[in-house]
Formats: C-alpha cells, structure tokens, sequence
C-alpha cells in the first residue's frame, strides 16, 4: 500500500484522536499541576441609615474579586505541583490515620473511600458478569429454534435501556414503598429502609450492573459457541465427558480470547462507573472515582470550581484504570506472540 493512501485512510483517525484524546489528555494533566484562582481585592464600604439628624454611617472592609474591562473576574495560574495530588489523596488527615494505623479514618477520606468501593465494585461484579453472560448463552445455544429468537430478545432488553432509567427502574423498585420492598416487609413483617443502609444500596449498585451489562457479554459468548468446533465436542461426548467436563475443557478454552475481551470492557467501564451514583442517590454512603471526579467539578456558592483537584482525580482514576488493564492486556500479548 502507497504512503499516501495509508495516510489517507488513517489521517482523519489520528487527527480526531489528537483532537478528543491526547490533547484533553494532555490539558488534563497540566491543570492537575496548576491552580486558577479569582484575584481578589480588599475595599472599604460606607453604609449610611436613612435620615439627616439621626443618620449613622458604618464601614465595612470587604474582599471581592477583582473584574476586567469586560465584567468578567480575573484569575491568576500559579504552579503547585504534586499539591493538588496530595489533597486528593488526604494530605494531612492521610498522615495522621496511617501513623496510628487507623483504617477507618483512611476510609473515611473521600478518595479513599471511593476507590474502595470503585474497587469492589468492579471485582465482585466482573465473575458475575462473566458466568450469568455465559450460562445464558450455553443455555440458548441449547434452547429449541423456535423459541431462541424471543429469549435473545428478552435477555437484550437490559442492555438497551438507558443505563440511568435502569437504575432508577431498580431503585423504584426497593427505595421507600418501592413494590419489591412493600412485599419484603410483608413477608418478614418488619420495616425496611434500603435508602438508610449504605451496604443494602451497594448491593443493589452491583445487582444492576450485573443485571445492565450481562446482557453484553452473553452476546459475545453467544457469537463465540457458534464456531466451537463440533468435532472436538463430538470426540469429547464419545470419550464419556459429562456436559461440566466438556464446558470446562472444550467451550471455555475456546472462549478464552472472548472472555480476555470482555473482561477488558468491563474493566474500564466498571471502573468509571457513574449512573449508578446519580440513579440510585448514594453520594451520602457511596461515591465512585468518577463521581468524585464531578463533584471537584461542581461550582460551589461562589461559583468556583476546584479544576486542580478535579484534574488530579481524573488522572488517579487513569492511572488505576491502566493498572487494572495490565495483567489481562499482558495475557492477550502473550497469547499474540505465541500464536
């Protein structure tokens, strides 16, 4: 292939990545290191009550940002460093709860406190993920022709829906006098309050992830039965392997770059999670790495917004996303170079 043919075809792919990836990439990590801040100045205010002979006046110093010609407030950049990065990690509060091996208090920093759950998260829900998606593609596969149409239908259906409206599906569902809640109170004839109990709405969180994105991964396991070589199978059931032992030593392995594919996919979206927050209402028990990330970002009475540490977050949230990708990411480079 000409040189200009391959530039041709690749160009506008390499131009809109240099314009959508690697150069907010690249401002990202430069805000992370720097701090913008509204310059403000001190004045001193005469405030004077009604009337001529009675009439008292006061003075009041007060500080308020300084304005350009055009009405906007000037702000001034200065280089921080790692200090961004420290705040969002804990700085002091970090300090003092590692010296007396408080894990607790650790926890109780919101960094900390969101990449455990973002964490947890993500590793209990990716074997979830994998086995619901694969038991119902071996059980499709297995299914009668007539009805494979409407069971695929069926099990697509969460994976279409909005991932918000999703989660707040299930959140209708279990949160106050949610139907599913009413029915439990009545059978265990107590009063729960899911929306109270920061591990009942974990729970949840995971079930509606698993239940969002299992959907994904039977399609994919789906498409992979279909070139299993039914010759192996054949050998295997002549030989006297049970159904387990043929899933376990023919499908799997032959699943296995799929498997690698999703768990990739999973990762870095599990990861990121944010629609699970914003649906079910737990910023006041759980927060994630991205929510934190919004919530630096989210102005505050003054209508400022901590860009720095917004930046410094997204950065971590890369930097674990990276370290999560590492190990499957090394399987399929291994299994590249020996194929």
């Amino acid at each position: 292939m000409k040189f200009r043919t391959f530039a041709m075809f690749v160009g506008p792919s390499v131009v809109m990545m240099l314009m959508f990836i690697a150069f907010p990439l690249v401002t990202v990590l430069l805000n992370s290191f720097q701090v913008t801040q509204p310059v403000f100045q001190v004045v001193e205010t005469e405030t004077c009550t009604p009337g001529f002979i009675t009439q008292t006046c006061t003075t009041e110093v007060k500080t308020i940002p300084v304005l350009d010609g055009d009405g906007k407030t000037v702000t001034t950049t200065r280089w921080v460093g790692f200090s961004s990065y420290a705040n969002v990690l804990g700085g002091e509060r970090l300090t003092r709860a590692l010296s007396d091996f408080d894990l607790g208090a650790v926890l109780q920093i919101d960094f900390w406190k969101a990449l455990r759950f973002t964490l947890t998260f993500t590793l209990v829900t990716l074997p979830l993920v994998l086995g619901l998606g694969l038991a119902i593609a071996v059980v499709v596969n297995n299914a009668a022709t007539a009805v494979k149409g409407p069971v695929i239908f069926v099990s697509l259906l969460p994976f279409i829906i909005t991932p918000v409206i999703g989660a707040l599906s299930i959140r209708w569902l279990f949160y106050g006098d949610g139907i599913v809640t009413v029915w439990l109170e009545a059978l265990f004839d107590t009063n729960l309050s899911v929306a109270a109990n920061g591990w009942a709405i974990e729970f949840l969180m995971m079930f509606y992830r698993v239940w969002h994105v299992a959907p994904f991964a039977f399609v994919i396991f789906y498409a992979g039965l279909q070139t299993v070589n039914q010759d192996t199978l054949e050998s295997a059931i002549i030989d006297g392997a049970s159904r387990w032992e043929r899933l376990r030593y023919v499908v799997i392995p032959h699943l296995m770059p799929l498997i690698v594919f999703i768990t990739l996919i999973h990762l870095m979206d599990a990861y990121r999670a944010f629609e699970e927050v914003i649906g079910f209402s737990s910023e006041s028990y759980r927060i994630t790495l991205q929510y934190l990330t919004y919530d630096y970002l989210t102005p505050d009475d003054a209508g400022n917004r901590q860009i720095s540490s917004a930046s410094a977050s997204a950065m971590l949230t890369m930097i674990g996303v990276v370290v999560l990708l590492a190990a499957p990411l090394r399987r399929t480079w291994r299994d590249h170079r020996g194929a």
